[in-house]
């Protein structure tokens, strides 16, 4: 999948902003997509919607470790 130019991308607000290590998402109609912020035009990985609500969560419960 290539990413469609529309898209709004986000980093994480805990990026340490030295522009070494980062991902990118946005949303998509059906999940989220994520990226590589260095290689934008490289692969995206799709994710489901409740698949990434549960990521989401997990990390917020601290569960990921």
């Amino acid at each position: 999948m290539t990413a469609s130019p529309k898209l709004h991308w986000f980093k994480s607000s805990y990026s340490g902003g030295s522009g070494t290590e980062c991902v990118e998402c946005a949303y998509a109609d059906d999940g989220a997509l994520i990226r590589d912020s260095k290689r934008q035009e490289g692969p995206v990985v799709q994710v489901q919607a409740r698949t990434w609500c549960a990521l989401i969560q997990a990390l917020a419960d601290n569960e990921l470790r």
